[in-house]
């Protein structure tokens, strides 16, 4: 890809899609951010995100509502489209909220894909799916054909915008590309994810609530290791195809809070409570495919990773 390449981040003011737009501005792109800022988690801490973003050049933003803007102007422009908005987490996803999931992850991306096939010009969109497809498995690595057998509402309305890009590609001959995140962490973390949690009670000295016994495992994914795999799905000419996007480092919740604990220099206290619906008791990603096919391979280690969000963290509390 060179120069003159116009790429549309849709949740451009979140954790990956903040990371993902300084990516393609490095690349040259000149990147049209998308969101809508949802109150999930405080608008402040979006637009903490893209501060840097609004004093590059190259970058412009767009606040709009991909289930209700007029989506042919933006996608007139872009080259390249990369979906990472939706609404996040498997907790929250249960009654009355679905509706809201249902409309930010199925009907917001649909719409992306009719416009895409209408206006015709997208080279590749790259949809931002999630290991929850997998849902409650022994089946370990998970392989991008195993079985899909979402354990919470999330996961399934996760999975079922990816089948949309499937069916726009089979159908339309759409280029769709979806990667399956695995647990992603980094500075920008969301406030409600768990490393965030964790680092955050640790250096305030607070107790860290873990649920069940802290055995489960998780593959954990540094974020600018989840923005390089877009980038290179995007730029790899291939379609239709969807790839695991794991960072290698499958840790237990026990083992990364003695990590944690390794790098902060002091003990953490433990808040045990029951295990919650919808949390899968392991993940762990077989990334063959996408080494074989992308060449793609994570950079970062884990002890690095959380090494890097806990300065980050540091700074944000100061």
């Amino acid at each position: 890809m060179v120069g003159g390449v116009t790429s549309l981040v849709t949740g451009a003011a979140g954790f990956v899609g903040s990371h993902l737009c300084e990516r393609l501005l490095r690349a040259g792109h000149r990147v049209i951010g998308v969101d809508v800022f949802t109150d999930y988690y405080p608008r402040a801490v979006k637009e903490a995100n893209l501060a840097s973003l609004l004093r590059t050049s190259g970058f412009s933003f767009m606040e709009a509502d991909l289930r209700r803007v007029e989506l042919e102007p933006i996608l007139g422009e872009a080259d390249y489209v990369f979906h990472q908005a939706g609404q996040p987490g498997v907790r929250p996803s249960w009654g009355k909220d679905f509706d809201l999931y249902l409309d930010c992850n199925v009907r917001a991306t649909q719409r992306l894909l009719e416009t895409a096939r209408a206006v015709g010009r997208v080279r590749c969109l790259v949809y931002a799916s999630s290991s929850s497809v997998y849902g409650e498995t022994g089946d370990l690595p998970l392989r991008e054909d195993s079985p899909t057998r979402p354990y919470s509402p999330y996961g399934v309305t996760k999975l079922a915008a990816e089948h949309l890009c499937s069916l726009y590609h089979a159908n339309y001959g759409l280029p769709t590309v979806s990667l399956r995140y695995f647990t992603v962490y980094g500075p920008r973390q969301r406030p409600d994810m768990g490393f965030f949690k964790f680092i955050r009670a640790a250096l305030e000295d607070r107790p860290i609530t873990v649920y069940g016994d802290g055995e489960q495992t998780r593959d954990f994914t540094f974020v600018t290791d989840a923005a390089e795999a877009n980038w290179l799905a995007a730029s790899s000419g291939v379609a239709g195809q969807v790839f695991n996007i794991g960072g290698g480092s499958r840790c237990s919740v026990n083992e990364i809070l003695a990590t944690l604990e390794e790098i902060l220099g002091r003990p953490i206290r433990r808040d045990r409570q029951p295990s919650q619906p919808g949390d899968v008791r392991h993940t762990w990603a077989d990334t063959k495919r996408a080494l074989d096919i992308l060449g793609f391979a994570p950079r970062v280690t884990l002890r690095e990773g959380l090494a890097r969000e806990v300065a980050w963290l540091r700074g944000q509390i100061g």
